[in-house]
């Protein structure tokens, strides 16, 4: 496979192409249909990817640092491990869906394209700047390598991938546990009609733990998380001119045992009518009153193994931590 990184006169190397098939325009009105319904339900929820400007993205950071926290660490610790062990996939193509900086890839590229198979990195995310920048980065730490970004949203642009040759397709940070049943079935099946048999996906899932643990990763005692839960209503306020109070709202996280996933919320403190001016309402809050801002589901291996089979896909390898707290699984496409 020749690479399509193009050079400039005098040796430079240009940045790789990047498809936008999302742009920021694009992205904004989705999310703004997206609330006139999920802040109509019950539970009110808004999406997770509200949480996310700059600030919030610094606090995420700190959160993956936190001891509490531990499928950060745990995913790195599987991936610098078990990467040298996906090269017998003989994937001529990676895809990293939510690639974000990139950071976790290079595990994966080292094992992968250093082993001599690998030829074409395809980073995916709904952020064009930060999917340029991963993009340059990785293109300039592996100049042989096909680098090739595509700026979307895994729901709808799917299809667009650019694939060649045997792929496999990663799906990291237990990102997967983000989606609701009907979501997750969506998305798995919308990629098996992407991918060709014998193409791979690589999970990394956060697995059924003893509760205390897992509420303790999203309610730490140095409350950052509480403080990147409440960033969701300043990016709301920010982005679509809503004017809720933070300051007025609770972090909550709760274990749901019978859907076995994580519940973030936001509860109301003071009564508060907030305006979302692009939606031309306004939302009453009483005292108590939540606002569910994310769900995390945690995964047992071989209900999700028979979830995976149910859609098209063969599990064939899984690697889990020590004490089975976080899984790295291997499927592939029948």
């Amino acid at each position: 496979m020749s690479s399509t990184n193009g050079s400039l006169p005098g040796g430079e190397r240009s940045e790789p192409p990047v498809d936008v098939h999302l742009a920021a325009g694009d992205w904004q009105a989705t999310l703004v249909d997206d609330l006139r319904v999920s802040l109509l339900e019950n539970p009110r929820r808004v999406a997770p990817v509200w949480f996310y400007d700059e600030r919030g993205s610094e606090l995420f950071e700190q959160i993956t640092e936190l001891a509490e926290y531990y499928p950060t660490r745990a995913e790195r610790e599987l991936l610098e491990r078990h990467a040298p062990d996906l090269r017998s996939l003989g994937a001529d193509t990676l895809v990293e869906l939510g690639s974000g900086s990139s950071e976790k890839t290079s595990f994966l590229l080292d094992a992968l394209h250093g082993g001599g198979d690998l030829g074409r990195y395809v980073p995916f995310d709904v952020s064009e700047e930060m999917l340029r920048g991963a993009a340059t980065s990785v293109a300039a730490r592996y100049p042989a390598l096909d680098v090739h970004g595509v700026v979307g949203d895994f729901h709808r642009h799917l299809h667009t991938l650019p694939l060649d040759g045997s792929t496999m397709v990663a799906f990291l940070g237990s990102t997967i546990g983000n989606l609701r049943p009907e979501q997750r079935a969506s998305f798995l099946t919308d990629l098996y009609a992407t991918l060709e048999p014998g193409d791979h996906l690589l999970l990394g899932v956060d697995l059924v733990k003893d509760p205390a643990v897992l509420v303790a990763a999203y309610d730490d005692a140095d409350d950052v998380t509480a403080e990147f839960n409440r960033n969701a209503l300043r990016v709301l306020n920010a982005e679509v001119g809503a004017d809720f109070d933070p300051d007025g709202f609770d972090h909550v996280a709760t274990w749901n045992a019978d859907q076995e996933w994580i519940e973030m919320r936001l509860r109301a403190t003071t009564a508060q009518r907030v305006s979302i001016p692009p939606l031309e309402t306004t939302i009453g809050f009483d005292v108590g009153d939540d606002l569910l801002t994310e769900i995390s589901a945690k995964f047992r291996l071989a209900p999700l193994a028979a979830e995976l089979h149910s859609l098209g896909w063969d599990t064939i390898q899984h690697w889990t931590t020590e004490g089975d707290t976080f899984a790295l699984v291997v499927a592939g496409r029948r």
